[in-house]
């Protein structure tokens, strides 16, 4: 059989459709615009066979109603959210196992809440399709769910071996980048990415996917447990609010707040990531 081939659908500003192809047959992960994803099922001759969801938010199933009119497919989502999804036809929840006969893929079913309550990632043996739970350097933001429900989430997909391919959905990495380097400025991991993504998107190619073990290197919310970055949080969570946070000697020497927990380190650095902004 031949190999399974991984490639983004590029859409809006800032989105990545993904298409999973065999022979000829192919799955789109979360599209929420149509018209990219029928080009490219033209493009490269291809027939649909199925469709999967993560979540409900309209960029990415906003190009479900014109897909299935089309292409009568099986549409793959998340139990807990098909009342906002209305043209699921296979719904699934934590342990689920999904297998798609055309395409020789067989996926576990994780729930993974934060970024929405009823979030799930689809995860292979050699790669995870994790929506936006995870970013490259960086985590959904928390429209619904508790920095409990996504440190818990995150910690599960950063338990996954390391060589597993991380497909999220959005090209955010060098905002991310920058705000891991804010965190942690002394690491060099982050400081060779940065390089690396810079003369990725200067040819204008995807930075994705990345890997778990990547990551693990790179990612602030995924390094809860290390020193410097339990102390950056501390020092913004001292400082009160973003408009007295800075990196400065002054506020170095304040005496940090003290952070019992990951997740309270993970809830400090989802705080400062949201009003974020990289220096000029």
């Amino acid at each position: 059989m031949s190999s399974l081939v991984i490639t983004p659908i590029p859409a809006f500003t800032d989105n990545y459709f993904w298409l999973l192809h065999r022979a000829g047959l192919a799955v789109v992960v979360d599209p929420g615009d149509a018209a990219p994803v029928l080009r490219a099922l033209e493009e490269q001759r291809l027939t649909l066979t199925g469709i999967l969801i993560t979540h409900h938010h309209p960029d990415h199933i906003g190009g479900l109603k014109t897909l299935v009119a089309q292409f009568p497919v099986p549409v793959y989502g998340p139990r807990a959210e098909s009342k906002t999804i209305s043209q699921l036809t296979r719904l699934l929840a934590e342990g689920d196992r999904l297998k798609l006969e055309a395409l020789d893929l067989e996926f576990e079913i994780w729930e993974t809440p934060g970024h929405t309550l009823g979030h799930i990632a689809f995860v292979h043996s050699d790669f995870v399709l994790c929506g936006d739970t995870l970013f490259s350097a960086g985590c959904g933001r928390l429209f619904e769910g508790t920095p409990e429900q996504m440190h818990r989430s995150l910690s599960r997909l950063a338990a996954l071996p390391p060589a597993t391919a991380v497909y999220c959905t959005h090209e955010y990495t060098l905002a991310n980048l920058a705000f891991a380097a804010a965190v942690e400025p002394g690491n060099p991991s982050v400081a060779a990415e940065t390089a690396r993504v810079r003369e990725l998107r200067a040819r204008n190619l995807p930075s994705l996917p990345s890997s778990i073990g990547h990551e693990r290197s790179i990612n602030p919310f995924l390094r809860t447990t290390e020193p410097a970055v339990i102390a950056a949080a501390a020092q913004f969570a001292s400082a009160g609010d973003l408009k007295s946070f800075s990196t400065t000697p002054a506020v170095k020497k304040m005496a940090e707040r003290e952070l019992h927990s990951s997740v309270e380190v993970f809830a400090a650095l989802r705080r400062w990531k949201d009003g974020f902004r990289a220096p000029a």
